[in-house]
């Protein structure tokens, strides 16, 4: 017998951009099948934000996929897991947690999104308007839920439309090409059914712009420049994309209508809010005290340059954290390595409560991370210089006191990416793609004597090529899909 697909929808305050993993008193309002549901517009719309929903989870986008920038030279990983140890000290194996974590919510994306490419198609009771853009939202997040797989694990299964039909989910791995190759139409599905931009109603919502994005970045990791270029130049010429007027905007309460969020994660206060913020608050602030930058990030910053006042937090600083006290020391004791991220510190004003502000649209991708992402498609097709206009705009956007860039090669390009995007989970594949072409050696940053000083000063971490450029596939799916599933190499 045909097994159906169960969807179950619970009476929520319908926001764009995320759920809830809390405990929230919800009212069921039923329990559908692929049958019985996808009946108009309402339905269609419910099951997309499903997508959305998704992102906040703590084993998926809020810690575990997170965690797997841990092993870059930026921060330490701190709190008391011993599978985030592993990930960064590069000693995980197929049975780390954090490994297995976020693989089925990657999955559970792809298959949301599946379930309604197959099915919001044959609702006739919708607005067309709304119907293209719920089928584009569906493609791009198929798309994003293979990127995070590709990424992280390589080669990774494809679940096709027709084993869908068939019920066939234990399938073997697709190569890395043809994985690519699919987040590539799906994106362009994508780019040609989602609108520009959103009015206030639907904020948070992924435009042609988030796809564009992402496909730029898939191009650069898939070292097709001159796509790369192409398709990251819609986003830059773009006013619907434009940069934020200052850099500390972007890690701000008012970011939510931002034009340089990409992709983010959005909620409401105390009805359905994300924690991916809290990992990176101190303890004593309501926090977790996870990911604490590093003396050697706080280093790469030029003496000028005010992003490392908005990214980071430094034993002496002020930060008003909602406690009706005013402005609150940062002290040695909050931190073992003396700093914490500021862009993710946001609170609530004393006079609403206080506390962690969890209603702060965490930013998933950015357009800056675009601009810099063509820069270095110029650079390396074109020479050093190629890419000093699009540097320049996010260096003057910083401080109109950086001084301009000149011949800008690669070196000066990493230095943009790590100061830009630092904290935002780039770092380390940034490293890894750059070492496979042999423009850094990863081995020898993460090496370093001083790559965790002050913390783990000694220790000899040792990144083994090409082991370590993707990580194992969970031996807990290997065992379920009874040898479907073949381990990665050198696991």
């Amino acid at each position: 017998m045909k097994s159906k697909k169960l969807l179950y929808i619970a009476a929520i305050a319908l926001i764009s951009a995320t759920g809830c993993k809390k405990a929230l008193d919800l009212q069921q309002k039923g329990v559908y099948n692929t049958d019985n549901y996808f009946r108009n517009q309402a339905d269609a719309v419910n099951a997309i934000t499903g997508i959305y929903s998704l992102l906040e989870g703590e084993d998926y986008i809020a810690h575990a996929e997170t965690t797997f920038d841990v092993a870059s030279d930026d921060y330490w990983r701190s709190g008391d897991h011993s599978e985030d140890e592993a990930i960064e000290n590069l000693t995980y194996d197929a049975s780390n947690a954090q490994v297995n974590y976020s693989w089925k919510w990657k999955y559970e994306t792809v298959n949301r999104s599946t379930n309604c490419i197959l099915n919001i198609p044959k609702i006739t009771a919708i607005d067309a308007a709304i119907k293209n853009r719920s089928i584009g939202e569906a493609y791009f997040f198929r798309a994003f839920g293979y990127w995070r797989l590709m990424v992280i694990y390589g080669d990774v299964p494809i679940i096709t439309e027709d084993d869908y039909s068939k019920q066939n989910f234990n399938v073997p791995k697709s190569s890395i090409e043809d994985v690519r190759k699919q987040i590539e139409s799906d994106l362009k599905q994508a780019i040609d059914l989602l609108p520009e931009s959103y009015g206030p109603a639907d904020r948070g919502r992924v435009s042609k712009g988030t796809a564009l994005g992402l496909l730029t970045k898939l191009y650069m990791y898939w070292e097709k420049f001159p796509e790369a270029i192409a398709t990251g130049q819609q986003v830059i010429s773009n006013a619907n994309y434009a940069l934020a007027p200052n850099y500390q905007d972007n890690f701000t309460r008012a970011n939510e209508n931002s034009t340089e969020l990409l992709l983010s994660i959005q909620a409401i206060q105390n009805v359905i809010q994300n924690d991916f913020t809290v990992y990176y608050i101190p303890r004593p602030w309501g926090g977790y005290g996870f990911s604490q930058p590093l003396q050697g990030l706080s280093d790469e910053f030029e003496a000028n340059d005010p992003r490392k006042q908005a990214t980071l937090l430094s034993v002496g600083d002020k930060i008003d954290i909602g406690d009706g006290n005013g402005l609150t020391t940062f002290t040695s004791d909050l931190s073992a390595t003396g700093f914490a991220f500021r862009k993710y510190a946001v609170f609530n004003p004393a006079n609403s409560g206080g506390g962690v502000d969890h209603t702060f649209a965490v930013p998933l991708m950015r357009s800056a991370d675009i601009y810099l992402l063509v820069a270095e498609a110029l650079i390396r097709t074109q020479g050093a210089g190629a890419g000093d206009a699009l540097i320049n705009q996010i260096r003057h956007r910083a401080s109109a006191s950086l001084p301009p860039v000149s011949g800008a090669g690669m070196k000066e390009l990493i230095h943009e990416r790590r100061v830009e995007l630092a904290g935002e989970g780039e770092r380390h594949q940034d490293l890894m793609r750059w070492d496979k072409d042999k423009i850094v050696d990863i081995a020898a940053i993460y090496n370093s004597p001083v790559s965790k000083a002050p913390i783990d000063k000694n220790k000899n971490v040792v990144f083994v090529r090409p082991k370590h450029y993707y990580y194992p596939i969970p031996q807990v799916e290997i065992d379920k899909s009874k040898g479907v599933l073949k381990q990665n190499p050198n696991f």
